[in-house]
């Protein structure tokens, strides 16, 4: 690898030009500070750490910030990561590429400048950014997603079976018009459960109604949203299928604002991620992920990558579990309805 020394040489710059470019100091012009960008990535260049710590791993998150009302996916996640890197002796910073990195200079270069050894990423259904950053060969692992990208490592869960046998769950209890409420980022999460949903129900020889599959954000105001769209319905489904934690709380609390018995009116078939299928009422029955335990995975083998540990690719798909619990059983003999007044018809 080059010094900087090297670099001002072979520019024809000052030492203190080159360094001042690749810190991204004021006082060097655009087409000065390309060109010395340029040069330090052709000769691989990378600066010393000095003394900032060389055991820091960066978490990094798209530039939309994950909003509170999103269910405790989140929070679980990073309650693992955390435990597996504190186990590894490491520490963790979050960081923003889209806000601190400046467009003249390579992810390699901007994680160098920060800091950071390796990067763990949460794409939230576009996985552009972890694609760049694997074309350049850094190390980087994709959180809860998945990619065609053969350069890209993650891990990540699957639920279109576990959603299957949700859905075949309903099936034999006797509901045949089953709603599916799913949010409206279609990641590979979401891809999952619609795929597990059509599935059962094209399986049970019954013709996919798109009116029973609706959309909207995953949190519990998207959850009330789907279930009045459902409910409003000339032919309302007996069971619907939430496929987010919070989605599925907004229509409990719906349900029983409305006065609906869940499950006596209504079945509810919801998802989780750690424990919120046992803090409601009625504790709901759900397609359950391990989200801590997905963490302490990505958090132990992003830091032996980031020590040069290994080499070698990494991709795991985690299965998901199905619980019963108290929100599912046979369907009413009149589905339930609500009408353009927004009242309860039985």
């Amino acid at each position: 690898m080059s010094s900087v020394r090297q670099i001002a040489q072979e520019l024809g710059i000052s030492v203190a030009t080159v360094s001042r470019a690749i810190n991204h100091h004021e006082g060097v012009s655009p087409t000065t500070r390309k060109r010395v960008l340029e040069a330090a990535e052709l000769a691989r260049y990378r600066p010393s750490t000095g003394l900032k710590p060389t055991n820091v791993i960066g978490l990094v998150y798209p530039d939309d910030p994950v909003k509170s009302d999103m269910g405790d996916f989140e929070a679980a996640l990073l309650s693992g990561i955390l435990r597996g890197v504190y186990e590894k002796k490491h520490d963790l910073t979050f960081i923003s590429a889209e806000r601190d990195k400046h467009r003249d200079e390579s992810y390699t270069q901007f994680f160098h400048r920060k800091g950071v050894r390796a990067i763990l990423l949460r794409s939230l259904g576009n996985t552009s950014l972890v694609e760049k950053i694997a074309a350049e060969h850094f190390p980087v692992l994709l959180l809860a997603d998945r990619t065609e990208d053969n350069r890209v490592n993650y891990i990540d869960s699957i639920s279109s079976d576990t959603s299957r046998k949700a859905v075949e769950y309903l099936l034999g209890l006797g509901h045949s018009r089953i709603g599916l409420a799913i949010h409206n980022t279609m990641d590979t999460d979401h891809q999952d459960r619609l795929a597990g949903y059509i599935e059962a129900m094209q399986n049970a020889g019954i013709v996919i109604d798109e009116s029973l599959i609706v959309k909207a954000e995953a949190n519990t105001a998207g959850g009330e949203i789907m279930l009045t769209r459902l409910l409003e319905l000339e032919a309302p489904p007996t069971a619907i299928y939430f496929t987010n934690p919070m989605s599925t709380i907004g229509a409990l609390h719906k349900c029983l604002r409305l006065g609906i018995k869940v499950p006596r009116d209504l079945s509810i078939v919801g998802f989780d991620d750690s424990v919120t299928r046992f803090q409601t009422y009625p504790r709901y029955t759900a397609v359950c992920q391990d989200a801590v335990s997905l963490g302490i995975e990505a958090a132990r083998w992003i830091t032996r990558a980031s020590e040069s540990i290994l080499a070698e690719e990494y991709r795991e798909v985690r299965p998901t579990d199905f619980e019963v619990l108290e929100s599912t059983t046979y369907p009413p003999e009149k589905p339930i309805r609500i009408n353009e007044n927004g009242e309860l018809e039985r």
